[in-house]
């Protein structure tokens, strides 16, 4: 549910445009002057901001223009008297995204603030895409000299112009994503979308709707029709992450769109064509989920036409000097540092670990050790024992499933912790989407 904030000095307009917005299903705060709402801003998270242009003490573009400083993502609209058009247009140019005059319509007001929603979700998700091709495929570059990354490229570069479904499997941190962006880059479809899909961050109840899209009045809050991902990447890849977290239902679904090349939004009567390529990924052996009856044996075929497995970090230890030469030129450029490598007792630390968390535990722990750094050579580093060793009785009393809960209960709490109880920067941290991460401590029962 989005949270908007209302910043007037009218009561009676407080009272009812909190109703009105929340009988359209958001979430509000208001406030009536600008103190307030800037400690709204520090405080809490926002999605969208409704800041009256009159106001006593700091006017609302005094406020807006700090509004900006604190948070310059978050969209802001300027409810403004008639003759304040002019003022207005000057708070647009400081950052305001539209302004609405007094007295408003009440659907033009929930169309504008919907409008204004879907923009920022666009522009994250663009921000996003162009974070990771930045940080994980750089010109086609991917990391890796030892022989066994040589016989994954090899093998993409066979793979990546035809128009087979491509496996990737891999442990959790291995890159599978930055494979399946290069299959996507170095394929035909390079020049359209790639659209990435983890399959285990949407709700059940919702997957289908992501996936194959709706039509206004599909259900109850299916107010606008709406493409699912399978559309959005027709004529490219789409790519979906960790397959396994699909019910048996939503496998079905999808086993049918996989045979007949055609999609159909929940609510409508017509099929869409799809031109499509399609790349699935797993950290766990496919095969074996089949074998024990956790995943569709049809499904499986349908998408191992070509099986690409990602070695872990602790087999392709040759890499890791390539990676703490990347991260550390990656790091120092986002927290302004100006380190130059490591020392060789330093290497021989890195090399000598285990790296359950394989390139992305690498990546954090050398992010930290720049972070930190007095010097310009990190002469000591510090790799936390954050992944318990259990013992063989702790592996028979417990269930698979509980041991990973366990394990992940203690990375994200001591993540949290090393955050200072920022959970967005932890969820950054660990490299994790941030939905992902609030779904895990939901359901791991963290509070």
């Amino acid at each position: 549910m989005e949270k908007i904030l209302i910043v007037d000095d009218n009561e009676v307009l407080r009272f009812t445009l909190t109703e009105l917005l929340e009988e359209s299903g958001f979430e509000c705060n208001a406030v009536a002057e600008g103190i307030a709402a800037l400690e709204e801003v520090k405080k809490n998270t926002y999605d969208l901001v409704i800041l009256d242009l009159r106001l006593p003490g700091m006017n609302g573009l005094e406020i807006l223009k700090k509004i900006k400083e604190l948070n310059s993502q978050i969209p802001v609209i300027m409810l403004t008297a008639f003759g304040e058009i002019k003022t207005a247009v000057e708070a647009i140019k400081i950052g305001a995204l539209d302004f609405v005059t007094k007295p408003f319509d009440n659907d033009s007001m929930i169309v504008l603030i919907k409008k204004a929603l879907e923009v920022k979700y666009l522009k994250q998700e663009v921000n996003l895409l162009r974070k990771k091709l930045d940080e994980n495929y750089r010109h086609g570059n991917v990391i890796g000299n030892s022989e066994s990354m040589k016989k994954v490229f090899e093998q993409v570069n066979i793979v990546a112009p035809t128009n087979l479904s491509v496996l990737i499997e891999g442990e959790s941190g291995t890159g599978k994503e930055v494979i399946a962006c290069m299959i996507h880059s170095l394929s035909d479809r390079k020049d359209k979308n790639f659209i990435a899909v983890d399959c285990g961050a949407i709700p059940e109840s919702l997957i289908e709707s992501e996936l194959f899209g709706h039509e206004k009045g599909a259900y109850t809050d299916a107010k606008n029709a709406k493409e699912g991902k399978f559309e959005l990447a027709h004529e490219g890849t789409i790519f979906l992450d960790e397959i396994t977290n699909l019910s048996d239902p939503n496998q079905i679904k999808l086993l049918r769109v996989l045979q007949e090349r055609k999609v159909t939004r929940l609510g409508a009567k017509k099929s869409i064509n799809l031109d499509i390529r399609i790349i699935a990924a797993t950290n766990i052996k496919l095969a074996e989920a089949v074998n024990s009856k956790r995943f569709r044996q049809d499904l499986y075929y349908r998408l191992n036409e070509f099986l690409l497995e990602l070695p872990p970090l602790r087999e392709r230890k040759e890499d890791i000097s390539l990676f703490v030469d990347h991260f550390i030129s990656d790091s120092n450029k986002e927290l302004n540092k100006n380190v130059k490598g490591v020392t060789g007792k330093v290497m021989e630390k890195l090399i000598s670990h285990s790296w359950n968390g394989n390139v992305r535990e690498l990546r954090n722990i050398i992010r930290r050790s720049v972070l930190l750094s007095k010097q310009e050579i990190i002469d000591s580093i510090e790799i936390p024992d954050e992944i318990r060793i259990l013992s063989q009785e702790t592996l028979k009393s417990n269930s698979i499933s509980e041991i990973k809960d366990d394990i992940e209960r203690d990375i994200i709490l001591k993540a949290i912790q090393d955050a200072n109880g920022n959970k967005i920067l932890a969820a950054k941290n660990l490299n994790m989407n941030e939905r992902t991460f609030y779904r895990k401590i939901k359901n791991l029962g963290i509070s």
